[in-house]
């Protein structure tokens, strides 16, 4: 009976609430929900749940840029506090939407991110509670999702697959691979994006879906696990009239499913303010006014500048807010009216005045009735008995699901790998034809070095342009990690292993391409090494440049920076300068080379064979100034070398070996394989740096 009662008197002042605003017509709109049912409907006797947040503050240290010379400067004259927060309160219902409006750098989206647990906790200061208790991270990320104002998706993937992969990360293993079909299709008929459900999301350069689609897209993905909190960032940016329309009407729908929806918004149209429930207007960083958008006439008239009848309301208050904020005072005295317009008008606060129910009811409710489909999986008698796993999948799994969409992603766009693999080849042909069939004289000698210099080298620039793939991903790797889609290891190994089998093709195609061509030594074992060193050395160089891309935010920079770094690489391999003759402070350089070990190991796999000759008698002389001097002054000139060295030097006697070509070249300190696994272990290694530097970027909450 108890609970009857306090259903029938919550359905009372939501009732109330949406009277306030009867001149705007709303469609109560049911929404299918996955649970052990998946045509459960909302139930109305559910418990109600109320975000509330008193006096947030935030502000930031801005830099100043002084003329002044540097001795001159003190230090409070480099910064400057900003306050983006100042005392704001308020409180967000189930059910219903509430929209924070204001101008650009009014605090919007900092408002948002303050509700969204995306900013510290020690630089905000204030509460946020969800039915009186405050929120620990993890259980906020379970029960709540983030739409930022960017759309960030895969452009080769269709709506349906976007979304169904959204729920093979959200959603458990619990739930069989058929239900979580069923989930995306209620969600695609929930989204309207029932149509374009086959449809590309598409990019510049590929033709998709709409902007508004693309939105709503952003949107389901967020509620692919039916969260109780929905954060939006200007859902309706860039998009035209129709389309707003449409995408706060599913905002709407979702609300009215048993969520509380809370978004900033620029300027919402007429239509769309009809759908709000509770707007929150600010102006530098304080509420100016608070309340239904039904109030916003009496308030204004209150004030002494009515709204005029045919007038835009949001549009109006924004232009007069902009006003007020260029007089001397600024929004100073509309703040304060707003205080006390709010204290004589009891009425017109949007605060919940029934009983709030503890929250362990609230989430047992709504668990019960299908909702947080990710959420928790045991409730005891208070919140912190809830068993809250922090990742859905096991690691296995979320390696899997990140790989299949990898793959099906580069497999409708193949012109990254074909520019790549029409370069391996390209430069293998050229190669090929210019160091053709390279015979065993003083002059084959040095063109061989140039060219294993030349070729390991040309691989990792062959690659640097895997940097622009990450870079592109960035975002959405944020956006998916921040609310525990996947581990950030999961990602990192699954991005190792998906790039072998392209690296492989292209370490083939330049091997064939190269190797008999130039007439390098050893017939197949020695090709089968080659084409070990030359994979290897790609995935190395593909591991350091997504390394890279895991601090370099730019693409113009980091291909900059990776052109700069390879030069030096292959500068200090041992190529044009021997290890010995660099100097000391430059060392260690030259042993985190990553064309060093490759570069060595090629040579070892050529010249390893002590009994192999590359210099015969007169041979000697080829790389001298008496290369053009007459055979018969040659063979003489060696019969005085043998008497002044008091030995027996023939034109067949072999002067050099290719034991003796390691020596001269200094690179006879590790053995081939050695140098192989020196190369794996540095891929390794910056493969575990490219984890750390994302673990540390991916932390996206505002200091």
């Amino acid at each position: 009976m108890e609970l009857h009662e306090f259903s029938r008197k919550l359905e009372d002042n939501v009732s109330m609430a949406h009277g306030e605003n009867s001149n705007c017509n709303s469609d109560a709109e049911q929404v299918l929900e996955l649970g052990h049912d998946l045509n459960i409907l909302p139930n109305p006797t559910s418990f109600p749940f109320v975000l509330s947040f008193h006096n947030l503050s935030y502000s930031v240290k801005v830099r100043r840029y002084m003329v002044l010379p540097k001795c001159l400067r003190r230090d409070e004259d480099m910064t400057r506090t900003k306050v983006l927060l100042n005392d704001i309160s308020g409180e967000a219902r189930k059910g219903e939407i509430m929209a924070v409006l204001g101008a650009s750098g009014s605090g919007k989206s900092t408002l948002i991110d303050a509700l969204a647990n995306h900013i510290k906790k020690e630089s905000l200061k204030g509460s946020v509670t969800l039915n009186g208790e405050v929120l620990e991270s993890k259980f906020l990320k379970m029960i709540s999702a983030y739409v930022m104002q960017d759309d960030l998706l895969f452009p080769m993937l269709t709506v349906e697959e976007t979304l169904m992969f959204s729920a093979e990360f959200h959603l458990p293993t619990t739930l069989s691979w058929s239900r979580k079909k069923e989930r995306v299709r209620a969600l695609l008929d929930q989204l309207d994006l029932q149509n374009a459900a086959n449809t590309m999301i598409g990019d510049e350069g590929h033709r998709g879906v709409s902007g508004g689609e693309r939105r709503r897209v952003s949107i389901g993905i967020g509620i692919i696990h039916d969260p109780i909190l929905l954060f939006l960032d200007e859902p309706t940016s860039g998009l035209d009239s129709t389309c707003a329309y449409t995408v706060v009407k599913v905002l709407q729908k979702i609300a009215q499913s048993g969520s509380i929806v809370i978004m900033s918004i620029h300027q919402p149209s007429h239509r769309i303010l009809c759908l709000l429930d509770h707007l929150i207007f600010l102006s530098c960083g304080q509420i100016v006014f608070s309340g239904s958008p039904a109030n916003l006439p009496q308030y204004f008239a209150e004030l002494g500048s009515p709204i005029p009848r045919d007038a835009n309301q949001t549009e109006f208050a924004l232009d007069f807010i902009q006003k007020v904020e260029g007089t001397p005072n600024g929004t100073k005295n509309l703040v304060e009216f707003n205080r006390s317009w709010q204290r004589e008008n009891p009425t017109c606060i949007s605060f919940f005045k029934g009983p709030k129910p503890s929250l362990q009811d609230a989430i047992s409710a709504c668990v019960s009735r299908g909702k947080l489909v990710s959420g928790a999986k045991n409730i005891g008698h208070n919140l912190s008995s809830l068993d809250v796993a922090k990742f859905v999948n096991p690691f296995w799994i979320e390696m899997v699901v990140i790989a299949k969409r990898s793959i099906l992603n580069s497999m409708r766009m193949p012109e990254l790998f074909y520019v790549r693999f029409g370069g391996a080849v390209a430069t293998g042909i050229i190669l090929g034809t210019l160091f053709k069939k390279l015979d065993n004289s003083p002059e084959g000698i040095q063109e061989r070095f140039g060219f294993f210099a030349f070729a390991i080298s040309t691989i990792y620039y062959i690659c640097a342009e895997a940097m622009l793939i990450f870079i592109q991903e960035r975002d959405i790797f944020m956006r998916e990690t921040a609310h525990n889609a996947y581990r950030c290891s999961s990602y990192v190994l699954s991005h190792a292993i998906t790039s072998i089998p392209s690296l492989l093709v292209l370490s083939l195609a330049f091997a064939v391409t190269t190797y008999w061509s130039v007439g390098l030594a050893h017939g197949f074992s020695g090709f089968l090494f080659f084409l070990l060193f030359i994979f290897v050395s790609f995935w190395t160089a593909n591991s350091f440049i997504t390394f890279l891309s895991g601090f370099i935010y730019n693409g113009i920079v980091g291909y900059t920076l990776v052109t700069r770094i390879f030069g030096c690489f292959l500068l200090l391999s041992g190529f044009f300068i021997r290890r010995d003759e660099i100097a000391p402070y430059w060392i260690w350089f030259h042993y985190m080379s990553l064309v060093k070990y490759p570069y060595q190991g090629v040579l070892q796999n050529e010249f390893d064979d002590p009994h192999k000759c590359f210099v015969k008698g007169i041979q000697i002389f080829d790389a001298s100034p008496l290369k053009d001097v007459t055979e018969s002054l040659k063979i003489e000139l060696l019969q005085d070398m043998s008497k002044i060295l008091d030995m027996n030097i023939t034109n067949s006697t072999c002067l050099t070996t290719g034991t003796d070509i390691l020596k001269l070249a200094a690179v006879n300190g590790l053995d081939k394989w050695t140098s192989l696994w020196i190369t794996i272990a540095l891929g390794i290694f910056y493969r575990i740096l490219f984890y750390f530097a994302l673990l540390i970027g991916s932390k996206n909450k505002r200091r």
